[in-house]
């Protein structure tokens, strides 16, 4: 793929930041290097960087999502997806080769349900389903070698189902026929909606507590923590539509997490290290933000100038709109500070700061991580009361359902 980028670029200078990429990858294109780690994704990022600057932005997509796939936040597969025209063709080969594979069993065990029981209703053919789903838990590995041979593309497929069985089976309660009756409802009763928010919740869980992690670590990166919070918007508010893949939008400015308002605007979101002991200081009796902080919001304050100042061009390009583009530094936790300055007083210190200021707010990882926190239990609530209601409608559908079977064989005339 990088050979091919190769070709698409007319501009020498790309071509020569590609030229490195290729040594850094080693003998395979003609390299001497290690194709993998820091350097790698470092000269990726130098090819995206000089292809904006050159105005072609589809060139600098391409090796931004390079760089996410050298620095492991981007699959392979997905990588592939987008610029290997026969790896796409494969993937989507493999999806309608998979769901003709499903509905053809689909249609098998209905006809034998029928060949068994011509009298069968939807409700057998739906209780028949739901004893399937939860005989699965059965299935094991025989002693023989079989039959079956998986590609590397199709078990990474399985990989990633197996994942998402982990996500059903970390439910909150212990596991529990009640749990196994709630899994087979879902499957059953095809509630796409209520599944999908139950594995957005779980996932959005484990984001959380893979930053707490990063941010509990005094020696974590800025890179570190970015990483945790990539595509985790969420995290920062309903407000936010979704996090833009483009970090750049002038030659001179690379925005850490650049976040799209409901409506179309730009939100800049600027992050900085966990550990910083001078986040608030006291002097002359007074408390006030530390040399880190004021540094990092006048980082911020510059981006939102420069976005000001080159609105109509972002947005005519990107359709971001730009101006009067508000910005949010996340930085520091109250366990890290010193000078005896107690987590009220540095509360109390962000609040009056961000009183006064218009554009840029100042917040620390702990108020990041309890407002996410409060979030998810909130969410987390809902969820289960609509666990609940789907239980009790299950129950009672299954009650009508006995109680007409029941009347119907009281109604047939003795044999």
């Amino acid at each position: 793929m990088v050979s091919d980028a190769y070709e698409l670029s007319a501009h020498s200078s790309v071509r020569e930041r590609i030229d490195v990429v290729r040594r850094v990858m080693g003998p395979v294109l003609g390299g001497q290097g290690y194709g993998k780690g820091r350097p790698l994704v470092d000269a990726l990022e130098d090819v995206a960087q000089e292809a904006v600057l050159c105005g072609d932005f589809g060139l600098a997509q391409r090796f931004q999502d390079f760089a996410a796939y050298a620095g492991g936040t981007m699959y392979l597969r997905v990588l592939a997806a987008k610029y290997d025209e026969k790896a796409r063709a494969r993937s989507e080969a493999y999806a309608r080769r998979m769901i003709g594979l499903g509905a053809e069993r689909a249609v098998a065990v209905l006809d034998e349900l029928c060949r068994s029981d011509p009298e069968a209703t939807a409700a057998d053919a739906r209780e028949l389903f739901r004893g399937v789903a939860l005989s699965s838990e059965h299935v094991a590995v025989g002693d023989g070698e079989g039959g079956v041979r998986l590609s590397a593309e199709e078990s990474g497929q399985l990989v990633e189902l197996g994942r998402m069985e982990l996500v059903l089976r970390n439910l909150r309660r212990s596991a529990s026929t009640e749990a196994a009756r709630m899994v087979g409802g879902f499957l059953a009763d095809a509630d796409a909606g209520l599944l999908a928010q139950l594995l957005e919740l779980r996932a959005r869980q484990a984001g959380l507590e893979a930053l707490r992690a990063v941010v509990d670590d005094p020696d974590s990166s800025e890179h570190a923590l970015h990483t945790r919070l990539k595509n985790q918007e969420w995290i920062f508010g309903g407000a936010y539509v979704t996090e833009l893949a483009r970090r750049q939008y002038t030659p001179d400015t690379i925005l850490d997490i650049p976040l799209l308002r409901g409506d179309g605007s730009l939100h800049v979101v600027e992050l900085k290290r966990a550990r910083i002991t001078d986040l608030v200081i006291r002097r002359s009796g007074h408390l006030m933000l530390g040399a880190s902080a004021h540094h990092a919001v006048s980082q911020a304050q510059n981006y939102l100038r420069v976005m000001d100042e080159n609105r109509a061009d972002i947005l005519a390009q990107h359709g971001v709109d730009t101006r009067r583009a508000s910005a949010t530094v996340v930085i520091g936790h109250p366990k890290y500070v010193t000078g005896a300055v107690t987590r009220r007083e540095i509360a109390e210190t962000l609040r009056t700061y961000n009183a006064h200021a218009s554009r840029v707010e100042v917040i620390t990882y702990e108020t990041l991580l309890d407002s996410a926190a409060r979030m998810l239990a909130l969410a987390s609530a809902r969820q289960d009361q609509d666990q609940s209601q789907a239980q009790s409608r299950d129950r009672s559908r299954d009650r009508d359902r006995d109680r007409d079977r029941n009347r119907g064989r009281s109604e047939e005339p003795p044999a």
